[in-house]
């Protein structure tokens, strides 16, 4: 692909570090990443309102744009590709949160048309609840260490003691950038392993 010479210093730019990127250079990835982080996060913190729903569609979004890099075309800048699969991503996950109107008795259909159940926390669960929890838990962790020892980690400091992204980084001694990418790489493997499970059931 050529540069095209519409485009702006700073998207052609970027649409150098998209070659290297695509050619496996992780420090194009990381600059990408760099530039544009802050203006993503920002921007989908005002669609959802949420800190931590926005650090982890910013993530997504990138682990989007990143698997898909070679569908973008340097007809438009790299930034206006990636804010709109940062956008529609934002759409669906605002979508499927509208959708999560449930009866506190009944699970809801999931996408891949298996049953999802809801919890209403209470402060106080009889012994057939407090059961099903332990054993919820039990098989999460089960899957959970199926993951290499750097992601099981991870995904236990942020998921089962509920640390924020700052407080495993720290914890870690890793860059936040790094927390982030590694999570979302993290994410996609257990969903590899529920898959993989749900299929030999």
């Amino acid at each position: 692909m050529e540069v095209n010479p519409n485009l702006s210093e700073k998207a052609q730019i970027d649409f150098k570090l998209v070659g290297h990127a695509m050619k496996g250079d992780q420090k194009a990835y990381a600059e990408l990443m760099q530039r544009y982080k802050d203006s993503i996060y920002f921007m989908l913190l005002k669609m959802v309102n949420n800190r931590d729903d926005a650090d982890d569609l910013t993530i997504e979004a990138f682990g989007k744009a990143f698997k898909n890099l070679h569908q973008y075309t340097p007809d438009y800048a790299f930034s206006t590709w990636l804010f709109k699969i940062a956008t529609n991503n934002c759409i669906d996950f605002i979508r499927r949160k509208r959708k999560m109107t449930f009866s506190i008795d009944q699970g809801i259909e999931s996408e891949n048309g298996s049953e999802m159940q809801f919890e209403i926390k209470s402060p106080t669960l009889d012994p057939e609840e407090r059961m099903i929890k332990k054993q919820k838990a039990v098989l999460m962790h089960e899957v959970v260490d199926k993951l290499k020892p750097r992601y099981r980690r991870l995904v236990e400091l942020r998921y089962f003691q509920e640390r924020s992204y700052d407080e495993i980084a720290t914890e870690l001694q890793l860059p936040l950038g790094t927390v982030k990418a590694q999570l979302f790489r993290a994410r996609e493997f257990l969903y590899q392993i529920l898959k993989t499970d749900q299929e030999k059931i």
